[in-house]
């Protein structure tokens, strides 16, 4: 009787025994190799450029759950539509951008682990695959995709932090991200206008000659005009970011090859562009009045011009830069 009952599981063992087989050869033989080469490549690809990776269910399976894999997966599951009104699901893609932001910097970025995104409006099967019946839910994939109780992060009733996010990950793929908080470029600005603002009322209590000077109105206008000219309210309201990861130059930019983007440092760059050709302007505009000599209005007047084409030249090469029909360039192509 023993010895039938042993033959009865040796089908069981074969089976067992095939798949393992055959689950190494795809990892080592090179068509696995291939696979795997393509999937990390699109993988740091996505996250290089997106961040978190929203994937479909098709997605899912393929990236997350098949073999062959030598990374982990952290997968946030929520609910995006707006009319759900879930709160926590807004806190947690919130801390978990700020997760990735810090992780894609060039110091932190590896290819040991990938986030991605689930939204049951758009993989519904997903969430029934795992019994996901509450969101929003951090899970942790493995390499060897096996999953644990332990491997579910729950989100408590106040919410979560990127703090705690990277701690738990810390823990599990043994990569240790800093959080990296936004700089407040809005309070920055904000805190520089109340100075100005603050600078002129004492001016005025002293000499309420300032209030009639031509000059003074005339700084205002071009302070009011530089600023919208250069983008800053655009990418005030647009929450811009700060710079993007070139993949192909593995270098960060800071000037969008788009239209329709623009980054910070961009627009700084384009306020002082403006300013020196305002500043052009106004030495020609003063070469033209004054009285003091005809070196000294010779040498403001090429000034001026000199100011004017350079750094003119300059702004149209930027919009050429960003617009390649555009025809127009001086500086560079």
């Amino acid at each position: 009787m023993v010895v039938v009952r042993w033959l009865g599981r040796v089908p069981l063992i074969a089976v067992l025994v095939l798949a393992f087989m055959a689950c190494e050869a795809s990892m080592h033989n090179p068509r696995g190799k291939k696979a795997l080469t393509m999937k990390v490549n699109y993988l740091t690809h996505k996250a290089k450029k997106e961040g978190v990776i929203r994937m479909s269910t098709s997605m899912f399976h393929h990236y997350v759950l098949q073999a062959p894999s030598n990374y982990s997966m952290i997968v946030l599951f929520t609910m995006g539509d707006k009319l759900m009104m879930c709160s926590l699901c807004t806190q947690a893609a919130k801390a978990f951008q700020l997760l990735v932001s810090s992780w894609q910097h060039p110091s932190a970025f590896t290819t040991k682990v990938f986030f991605a995104l689930v939204d049951y409006r758009e993989s519904p099967e997903v969430f029934q695959r795992f019994q996901v019946r509450s969101v929003p839910k951090f899970f942790y994939f493995p390499d060897k995709r096996i999953l644990s109780t332990d491997d579910i992060l729950h989100v408590g009733e106040k919410g979560i932090t990127a703090e705690q996010i990277a701690e738990w990950v810390a823990k599990k793929v043994k990569v240790n991200i800093a959080i990296r908080q936004p700089v407040p470029y809005g309070r920055i600005t904000a805190g520089v206008l109340l100075v100005l603002l603050g600078g002129c009322v004492l001016s005025c209590r002293r000499s309420r000659k300032l209030l009639c000077s031509n000059v003074f109105w005339a700084v205002v206008a071009l302070h009011f005009v530089i600023v919208m000219t250069s983008g800053l309210m655009w990418v005030q309201i647009r929450g811009a970011s700060f710079g993007e990861w070139d993949r192909y130059t593995r270098r960060m930019r800071y000037v969008a090859w788009r239209s329709s983007v623009q980054f910070i440092p961009e627009t700084y760059l384009v306020s002082l562009l403006n300013m020196c050709v305002t500043l052009g302007m106004v030495l020609l505009d003063k070469a033209a009045t004054c009285r003091w000599g005809a070196v000294k209005t010779t040498a403001m007047c090429v000034t001026g011009m000199g100011l004017i084409v350079i750094f003119f030249g300059c702004l149209l090469s930027l919009f050429k830069f960003k617009q390649a029909d555009y025809p127009y360039g001086f500086t560079m192509d």
